[in-house]
């Protein structure tokens, strides 16, 4: 088979290295082993699967040093931030293994025999159980946290499902490094050894996820991509399922007290977030409302010149270059947009972009300004009053985020814009910018289409839920139970009859 070659982002040019793309034969071999690893994985109970979650994340801090090497040589993200990202992957698999110590995740619940207002009813005992073995599709954009390491293996492994990886071609060496680190850790927690696999190339990915023994999906990604895996799922005898995260525009509001207030700090503030990472964070401010008259231009001016003094970046790949490009050329061309400042100027080497501020009205707004363009541009939009304001948001698209920026003990005109947004956001922001996605139990990762596909997470401690299915058993003899559902068990919090209880109790 073909290799897919590994390419420096900053000079544009393919590295030494390479892996093999994964033959059907070998997908189908390693979709098989995932399967018949799925029971023992389960078994190993959440002791043993927290105590393998906790080896992972102490094997990558092992070999932190040449991870972040190799992933800087494919990304071009920088040492600083690999190694941040690495230390939010471990983290995060940390912080599984607590969720399985703590054991609400299977929201467990008994109900005993008794009779009703409708007559008898029957001994009812319910929890999650792991679906089965789950694919995951690597991004090009997080090598170390949303790809082979990362939150949807972690929170499949916590579930008790077998993973199989599909690696992002961006990053094949860093992909194939963290699965060998991992899978040493795999073997040394007693888990089996095909409890994580992982595959390589685009027709791997197809062939994985049209395979029987793949029980659900987790896709972090483009629309597109999004839509030629659901396509490949709706073939399938039995469609199963799909939780993408996707495409996501963040408005973010400047309401006028806080452009008066705080115009310099808002300026700088939001060009750091919108050239964050190059401007491939899934949560960049792609546009930001602006309001008219001298303090919004003092926001705008701050923005420009930061701008300007923002240097070339280096995008992941020559496709989101490509499209980088393409798109902001579009939008320069356009009778309606205005070019406020650029970066710094390119070398002509590797997949670089000029950082780009651009503007327009909220009058002139239209469904062409509100599509996501991954790379470091933003668009100001300013608006005249709250009913200018309050059309321009009408034509916003669902978001993973929507940010207010407020004056100081500002509220009536916050919660206006929150209560129109609230809608289309998984994430409400206040004073902040929507960049840092916090790994924790109350991180919601996701909104409607097309930022998400889903109603669940793909961040934080809730995560875990798109991998499990609820079970009932009624008239159980205690022997078949799960110990969780067993009576005298109080390992963990349970709805007993109606009434929760703590762990203990």
């Amino acid at each position: 088979m073909p290799d897919v070659i590994s390419t420096d982002p900053r000079s544009g040019q393919g590295l030494a290295i390479g892996v093999p793309e994964t033959a059907a034969a070998e997908v189908d071999r390693l979709c098989g082993a995932a399967l018949a690893a799925a029971p023992d994985l389960e078994a190993l109970g959440r002791v043993g699967r927290a105590a393998l979650l906790r080896s992972l994340a102490d094997a990558l801090d092992d070999e932190r040093a040449d991870v972040v090497a190799v992933a800087d040589r494919e990304t071009a993200l920088g040492a600083p931030r690999l190694d941040g990202e690495l230390t939010r992957t471990c983290f995060q698999l940390r912080l599984f293994a607590d969720v399985l110590d703590e054991g609400s995740y299977l929201e467990a619940a008994i109900d005993h025999a008794v009779d009703t207002p409708m007559g008898p009813r029957p001994d009812l005992r319910r929890m999650l159980l792991p679906i089965g073995p789950v694919a995951v599709f690597g991004a090009s954009n997080f090598p170390l946290a949303f790809s082979v390491p990362g939150g949807d293996t972690a929170s499949a492994l916590a579930a008790g499902c077998p993973v199989v990886v599909k690696a992002h071609g961006s990053h094949p060496a860093t992909s194939q490094l963290c699965f060998d680190v991992l899978s040493e850790a795999v073997r040394a927690a007693g888990a089996p050894d095909s409890s994580l696999a992982i595959v390589h190339g685009l027709q791997a990915g197809a062939d994985l996820v049209a395979h029987p023994a793949v029980r659900a999906v987790g896709f972090t990604g483009s629309v597109n991509g999004a839509r030629a895996l659901l396509d490949i799922i709706e073939d399938r005898a039995d469609p199963i399922p799909f939780f993408g995260e996707l495409s996501s525009l963040n408005p973010v509001v400047v309401t006028p007290l806080a452009a008066r207030e705080r115009a310099e700090e808002i300026g700088s503030g939001l060009v750091g977030s919108f050239t964050l990472g190059a401007g491939q964070f899934c949560t960049k401010p792609g546009l930001v409302f602006v309001p008219a008259g001298a303090d919004g231009d003092a926001v705008v001016r701050r923005m420009a010149e930061t701008v300007r003094d923002t240097p070339v970046q280096v995008l992941l790949n020559e496709g989101i270059a490509a499209s980088y490009g393409r798109i902001t050329r579009e939008l320069i061309g356009r009778a309606d947009v205005d070019v406020v400042a650029h970066g710094g100027e390119p070398t002509g080497t590797g997949f670089e972009a000029v950082p780009t501020l651009l503007a327009t009205s909220a009058a002139d707004l239209t469904s062409g300004l509100t599509e996501e363009c991954f790379g470091p541009v933003s668009v100001v939009v300013r608006y005249d009053g709250e009913a200018d304001l309050f059309r321009a948001l009408a034509l916003m698209p669902s978001s993973l985020t929507a940010t207010v920026l407020r004056g100081e003990g500002e509220d009536a005109l916050p919660l206006e814009v929150s209560r129109r947004l609230r809608g289309r956001a998984g994430r409400l922001v206040y004073d902040s910018y929507p960049t840092g996605v916090a790994v924790s139990w109350a991180q919601h990762h996701g909104g409607p289409w097309p930022s998400t596909n889903s109603q669940h997470t793909s961040v934080g401690a809730t995560a875990v839920r798109r991998f499990l299915r609820p079970v009932t058993w009624q008239g159980a003899p205690e022997a078949v139970l799960p110990e969780e559902l067993a009576d005298d068990y109080r390992g963990i919090p349970r709805r007993v009859d109606g009434v929760l209880r703590a762990a203990g109790a």
